[in-house]
This record gives C-alpha cells, structure tokens and sequence, in this order.
C-alpha cells in the first residue's frame, strides 16, 4: 500500500463482505483487490449443521443477513457482498434478489449476492450453456441447476464431491479433475461453485486447457463487488477479469514467425 509520511496512509475504498460462519478463504478473496481497496468481512452466526440445503437456508435469513450488514455499516463500506453461493440461489431468483433488498435495507448501500454476481458473470460472457463443478451433495448441485434453469441457463454437464464439512480443504488437483469431467459437453463456460473451494489459481491453467471461460464463485463475487465501485479485479489470465485473456490463448502458428 501507498504511504504518505505527512498524513498516514492513502484513504481505502471499502468492500464489506458478509460470508458464512465457515468461510476460511479470506485470504483467496483479498487476491482479487486492487491495493486502493480493503475488505471488511464478517460472518453469520454459528449453527451446528452441515453443508447442505438447511444450512444454505440458515445462513441467508434476512434478519441474519441484516445483523450482519447493520454491523458493517461501523466501517462504512460503499458495497455489501454476501459471499455464499448456495445461500443465495437456494431460494431461486426471486429468493436472491429478496436478499439483496433485505441487505440495502439494512445498510442503505448497494449488496449483491454470488448467485446474482454468477448470472451478470454469465451475461459479461455471453455465455448460455454452462458446465458445473461443485464440493456440494446432489440435492444442492440440483439446486443450483434450478436456479441457472430459471434464469435461461442450460447446464451441459455437471461434477461434484459430496462434501458436508472441510470444503476449504480441497485441493486444486480435485478442482482441476473435476473441471476436465464436468467440460466434456458443448459448454460456453465452466463455474466452479462454492466460495469455500479454492480457485485463484487453477482458473488460467483450465481455462488455457479447456478453451473456455472458467469462472468461480468468489472470483465473480469480487469482480461484480470491484465493478460497482467502478473499479476492475485482479486476476491476469482470467477471462472474467482480464481482457487480454478473453481473446484466449496464442496458439503456436499464431505465434509470429512460426514455421
């Protein structure tokens, strides 16, 4: 970060953060903020349940999400994100933009969801037809197709693991062999769903090996967080975020002088 000896340290735009009581990826996100940007981040009450669809539906209440919300206000960011992403399609479209309202409610702010930052993800892309990978069991992968259904979304195929706890654990060879099982059909894009999954760096290597976008709930969470504060994310070589990237990777004849 940029220091002035006169006054102390430049002035931070703030992002609040709402994420679950489990959430051990703080350190993943900050790798998509620019330096002029600071995270505040916060996190639902406790409740001993497992990852699954009762879970989801506990951690997005609004009177949870506006506790949450109304704590961050302290610091005054200019943006709340709920960083969850099956907290926030568990209730369908209708269900996450209800959470959004109930979030500006609460902080008089703009809020977004990773649900609703994966649809704009999409529509940024042009991208219709998707292929899924998941740490969820099959009632919360299916959740999620319903949710990408009600938007217009086709999912082409799908991956997952079947994990309750210790998602955060995974590492990025499963992501990486689940992402190759789920792009075998005529997908326009890849997500990788979970903001406890880790995904910074997995995303240039797949997206160079599979031809197309590879997106990741905490990556559009920030890029949608980051865009409404008029600012970009950070990640070279990442589609989403990287414009050089999206015209996809120099194949060796293109490359000049190849023979």
């Amino acid at each position: 970060m940029d220091v002035s000896f006169l006054g102390g340290p430049y002035p931070q735009r703030g992002v609040g953060v709402v994420a679950p009581f489990d959430f051990a990826l703080d350190r993943e996100l900050w790798r998509w903020v620019p330096d002029d940007v600071s995270l505040h981040l916060t996190r639902t009450p406790f409740v001993p349940v497992e990852v699954g669809l009762d879970l989801a539906r506990l951690v997005s209440e609004h009177e949870t999400l506006g506790d949450a919300v109304r704590a961050l206000n302290a610091v005054a960011p200019e943006v709340v994100a709920y960083a969850c992403t099956s907290g926030s399609f568990v209730g369908g479209v209708a269900g996450e933009r209800a959470m959004c309202e109930a979030m500006t409610r609460a902080g008089a702010l703009p809020s977004l969801t990773t649900s609703g930052a994966l649809l704009a993800a999409l529509e940024e892309l042009g991208a219709r037809r998707v292929a899924l990978v998941t740490p969820y069991t099959v009632s919360v992968t299916e959740s999620l197709e319903a949710y990408l259904a009600e938007a217009g979304i086709t999912v082409t195929a799908r991956a997952f693991m079947g994990l309750t706890r210790h998602i955060w654990k995974v590492p990025y060879r499963d992501v990486a062999e689940m992402a190759r099982r789920a792009a075998r059909g005529a997908a326009d894009a890849l997500f990788v769903s979970c903001t406890n999954l880790p995904t910074y760096d997995v995303i240039p290597q797949l997206e160079a090996e599979l031809r197309i976008p590879v997106i990741s709930a905490n990556q559009v969470t920030m890029w949608a967080a980051l865009r409404q504060l008029g600012t970009r994310a950070v990640g070279p070589y990442q589609r989403l975020i990287d414009q050089a990237a999206r015209r996809g990777p120099v194949l060796p004849e293109e490359q000049e002088g190849w023979a």
